[in-house]
């Protein structure tokens, strides 16, 4: 990767599984830079604008408006399937929802997307970004590793819940998003484009644009996105290895996932960092992206992550310390942490990866499984 960030060195706090003979022009209202080095500055930007200035820049609603002349290679070719190819940095899905609204222009005038073009026109797509949430913005602390004008990249705490929904509709990650970034409110699910458990902690990357989000997705999916955690379950797992085993909602407690034929497909692939006297240290790879995948995957090979409520109970090996004993009893979230990210930007191509180190409880117990000594083959 050519750009690396740690969440150690870069973090702030900060309030707060989704053609060349085409000439185009871009005019957005949301004043993006197009320096590749945007992210670099942000701060001094931030610094050299009021904040009341900022407040009206929240407050307006983010206008797109792209044009392109049609040449005779788009002749007989729908004005929809056109408007998907010539702006490919939006899904098709809302392009279609646009086009409906009467957003696409042919030669000034509406028209439908099953019409067909003879190839002179001119397209023009003008559209207001309206709100998708009706979340409302928390003053809540993130832990930043990077922001630029398109992506924010956070290490989220043990206990934030991601995304509102029954039983958890204020104090979530989208709540944070909100307040720090108020523009995110005309992004479905304010930018997310994957999650993490409540209890697990690590890095997540949010879009700030539409076009961002549309490029993060189908990064995702086409599993270019490298994912790695960290994490401690029970036994010895001698070598790395990959489990491909599908997922689905369990047959019948319907609050778990499970390993069941019919599954959706679910790949995870590891290494082994570490062996002690009844536990290991693995390090695991997501190929894809299944609700509770890391965790239904190691439980199904007979090695439960250390401390997880819901794939795992406590289990007190004969023989560890009275330390270890205690600390294990209280660790009530599942040893699992997201400690590296690495993507391509949306927008310069870049390539960049991000770390972020354990948090303190996770390197506890790191500390105290060390102390009961490492496991020797034979």
């Amino acid at each position: 990767m050519t750009s690396t960030q740690s969440a150690q060195n870069s973090s702030a706090q900060h309030p707060d599984d989704f053609d060349d003979d085409v000439q185009e022009t871009f005019d957005q209202s949301t004043n993006q830079n197009l320096n590749p080095d945007h992210g670099q500055n942000h701060d001094q930007d931030h610094d050299q604008m009021s904040d009341t200035e900022q407040q009206a820049m929240d407050r307006q609603a983010t206008h797109i408006r792209r044009q392109c002349q049609l040449d005779d290679c788009f002749l007989g070719q729908r004005f929809d399937q056109i408007a998907a190819q010539v702006w490919d940095d939006f899904s098709r899905e809302k392009l279609k929802a646009w086009i409906a609204e009467g957003a696409l222009l042919v030669n000034g005038q509406q028209v439908k997307g099953k019409a067909r073009s003879d190839g002179t026109e001119e397209l023009t797509l003008d559209v207001e970004l309206a709100p998708q949430l009706s979340s409302q913005p928390e003053d809540i602390p993130l832990q930043i590793v990077y922001e630029d004008d398109d992506i924010l990249v956070i290490n989220k705490p043990v206990g934030m819940v991601v995304h509102p929904g029954a039983g958890n509709h204020t104090g979530t990650l989208v709540n944070a998003l909100l307040y720090h970034y108020p523009k995110s409110r005309e992004l479905a699910r304010a930018g997310l484009v994957h999650r993490i458990d409540k209890d697990t902690s690590g890095l997540l990357v949010i879009a700030k644009t539409l076009e961002a989000q549309h490029h993060l997705t189908r990064q995702l999916s086409k599993k270019s996105v490298y994912r790695v955690y960290d994490l401690v379950c029970y036994g010895h797992i001698i070598a790395g290895g990959t489990v491909d085993a599908p997922i689905k909602r369990h047959p019948v407690d319907l609050t778990k996932m499970a390993v069941v034929n019919g599954g959706k497909d679910a790949v995870t692939h590891y290494n082994v960092l570490d062996r002690y006297t009844h536990f290991s240290l693995i390090q695991a790879q997501l190929e894809t992206g299944r609700t509770h995948q890391i965790r239904v995957h190691f439980s199904h090979i007979g090695h439960p992550l250390v401390g997880d409520p819901t794939y795992s109970r406590l289990k007190l090996p004969k023989g560890v310390s009275q330390e270890l004993a205690n600390y294990l009893q209280h660790f009530k979230r599942q040893a699992l942490h997201a400690r590296a990210l690495g993507l391509i930007h949306p927008r310069t191509g870049e390539e960049m990866e991000f770390e972020a180190e354990w948090p303190s409880d996770f390197e506890q117990l790191v500390s105290l499984l060390e102390d009961e000594g490492q496991f020797k083959n034979g």
